[in-house]
């Protein structure tokens, strides 16, 4: 681990604010790395040589604080750390920028490997693959079936009219985040407006829940659920939908987790029975829901592609995404048709 400081973190200066607020936490200096993953918040682990820890904070140059507001995020791990979800635990939160710039959180660094691509995946075999991906539909269950109310969590969100601003939301996005035609995209979003459907009762959704997201164990079980920025109240089929999408193809280009093409990775069918079988729910209308994650990941993704064609991204693998898109939005047209 490096002792030289990484892009937005000042180590001298975090360790003496970890020093003053915990004394004996630090055996010796600390260094730092910036973690693979996470692609909005940064995520560094830390260390002193005796132990390690993770640290989150804004990207930099944000502006808009609310959308990376790391004491919300702070907050729903701390409250579901007693539950059946595993989390890491938390040690900190501070709000004063001026530390390293930015708010950030420290949290325990957890054991456990993230799998993003099939190639992964594969690697484990067709068994340990299966018993994986089962893992994480029972995490979400696990998730979906605690109680906001008694971890603290009532007012966390406004889970009336939750889909409709969802919606709303990216929609609103679309409209300020392209630079070209796409065919299907307003049929996709004005489909979904008019067979909106009647969500269930509202539990804590994670808002980004796929294998990229969560940490595996020697076991194959999930041992830590990461990323929960987009977290909130709402209604949990939205989950579920992005998990069956994600589940449904495995397409070369997209910088995120495709890794259905792992043999032994169970079909959406089983994972979709398997979450209602053991959540109890109604899941009639996941078509909807998977079809408006379609939705949703291609107003990110273009939004992306935008911003490529301006110059203003770079990194291997950007120059594919505007070739997904279209795919996105077709994908989410048939399942819409389908029901």
């Amino acid at each position: 681990m490096s002792r030289e400081n990484p892009p937005g973190l000042d180590l001298a200066r975090l360790g003496e604010y970890l020093a003053r607020e915990r004394p004996g936490l630090l055996a010796g200096p600390l260094g730092a790395e910036v973690v693979q993953g996470g692609r909005s918040n940064l995520t560094y682990r830390l260390g002193d040589g005796a132990s390690r820890w993770v640290l989150r904070r804004p990207p930099l140059g944000h502006v808009l604080a609310t959308a990376h507001d790391m004491a919300r995020e702070y907050r729903v791990i701390s409250a579901l750390r007693d539950t059946g979800v595993p989390v890491p635990g938390t040690l900190l939160l501070c709000q004063d920028d001026e530390v390293i710039g930015a708010p950030f959180y420290v949290m325990e660094h957890m054991a456990g490997t993230p799998y993003r691509t099939s190639a992964e995946l594969a690697a484990l075999g067709p068994e340990r693959t299966r018993r994986v991906v089962l893992s994480l539909v029972d995490t979400l269950v696990a998730l979906h079936a605690v109680r906001p109310e008694e971890v603290g969590l009532g007012d966390f969100g406004r889970p009336e009219g939750f889909l409709e601003r969802q919606l709303r939301r990216w929609s609103t996005q679309w409209e300020a985040s392209h630079g070209r035609p796409l065919p299907g995209i307003d049929a996709l979003r004005d489909g979904l407006a008019g067979r909106l459907p009647a969500s269930p009762a509202a539990t804590v959704v994670h808002g980004d829940f796929r294998l990229d997201n969560v940490l595996v164990d020697a076991e194959d079980r999930i041992s830590a659920v990461l990323d929960w920025e987009m977290s909130t109240l709402g209604d949990p089929l939205t989950d579920l939908g992005l998990l069956v999408m994600y589940s449904e193809q495995d397409l070369p280009g997209l910088p995120l987790a495709t890794a259905s093409g792992a043999p032994g990775h169970p079909g959406t069918r089983e994972l979709v029975e398997r979450y209602a079988a053991a959540s109890g729910r109604d899941v009639s209308g996941v078509g909807w829901y998977t079809a408006f994650a379609y939705f949703k990941l291609a107003v990110i993704l273009e939004g992306i592609h935008y911003r490529y064609t301006l110059g203003q991204t770079v990194g291997a693998g950007f120059d594919q995404i505007g070739e997904i898109v279209p795919v996105l939005i077709d994908n989410g047209l048939a399942t819409l048709r389908k029901g």
